[in-house]
């Protein structure tokens, strides 16, 4: 957010053929049988997975330490997209505020998680409904802006967009209900700053997060965690928000760091990875805990090529999903 405003083979059964040699015949037919149960079983336990030994271990590593969890879907990124493939799961679309999902099971079952991916890919068609201003609680602003984009033109928006869909499927292989603000084009702009903290309001969320990266100048690096300030004008009021915010803000930090091995930023929070701000509107209307996190700076070389790179991203909502399911479990 640079403005001031607002990605074998099957092992074939079988054995060495049965060689026919006269006195061994009686001994050998006696084996048959037990070779071909072999192979019955074989053949059961292998096509139950549907992929043999490989998937199997695929499935182990990717599975969440405390549930079983099926096996993550693959969202390919800009830098690992195949053909004809999904960027993410299906849209749901309709209106600015998705339907929200959940598996039902899980440690964070009845839960209720908000993701909010900052901007929308259809802000640039838009320019004159995304720079009306809107009340923020402090003052007017922007209802949104275009966000930013690296050097090479991949944009923050889509960005946020690929971060939240990762991040949804981890939250919601938890047991978490998950709601998007918007996703894939559904709104075709926006929302409104204003109305994203109304969404995760109104969905009574128990955590609510909003997916950024900067735009600073090159040679900034890292990412950065925004917490809410204390806010009490207009229609604003943070103060009931503040601790719990802080503390959401704190797991997702100490995670996203471990994780990703992405540093705190070296030009905002003083090395903490930490800001607090009291002119963002997403923050001031909330009335849920919530916070932003600026992933890394899309203008700086490094941080650029760790945000293009879809490994990387699902790094990133491995880490934030960490941090969110530490602050619902209190531990």
């Amino acid at each position: 957010m640079s403005y001031l405003g607002p990605e074998f083979d099957q092992p074939r059964p079988g054995g060495p053929r049965r060689p026919r040699r006269g006195p061994l015949t009686v001994a050998l037919a006696a084996l048959v049988p037990g070779a071909l149960l072999g192979w019955v079983v074989y053949e059961t336990v292998g096509s139950s997975d549907g992929g043999g030994s490989d998937q199997a271990a695929v499935r182990s590593a990717t599975a969440s330490p405390t549930t079983s969890a099926p096996l993550l879907p693959s969202y390919p990124g800009e830098d690992d997209k195949q053909s004809g493939a999904s960027a993410g799961p299906s849209a749901r679309t309709g209106s600015s505020a998705p339907a929200a999902s959940g598996s039902g099971s899980g440690s964070l079952k009845g839960k209720v998680v908000v993701i909010d991916p900052g901007h929308n890919p259809g802000n640039f068609q838009h320019a004159s409904e995304i720079n009306r201003k809107v009340d923020i609680g402090t003052n007017r602003k922007e209802c949104d802006t275009t966000g930013t984009s690296t050097n090479a033109g991949y944009t923050e928006a889509r960005f946020t967009l690929d971060v939240a869909h990762r991040l949804r499927t981890l939250l919601e292989q938890q047991g978490a209900t998950v709601k998007l603000t918007h996703d894939d084009g559904s709104p075709s702009w926006g929302p409104c700053v204003d109305e994203r903290a109304r969404i995760g309001n109104a969905a009574h969320a128990d955590a609510a997060v909003s997916i950024h990266a900067d735009g600073a100048a090159p040679g900034d690096r890292g990412f950065h965690v925004i917490l809410p300030g204390p806010v009490h004008a207009g229609a604003a009021d943070t103060r009931p928000i503040v601790p719990a915010s802080k503390d959401l803000g704190e797991r997702i930090a100490g995670n996203f760091v471990r994780v990703t091995g992405e540093p705190p930023s070296n030009y905002l929070g003083g090395g903490t990875g930490l800001v607090t701000r009291e002119d963002l509107g997403g923050l001031n209307l909330s009335t849920v805990p919530k916070v932003f996190i600026e992933c890394g700076n899309m203008r700086d070389s490094k941080d650029a090529a760790s945000l293009t790179s879809g490994t990387w991203r699902q790094k990133a909502a491995e880490g934030i999903s960490a941090g969110i399911v530490s602050f619902l479990r209190g531990s």
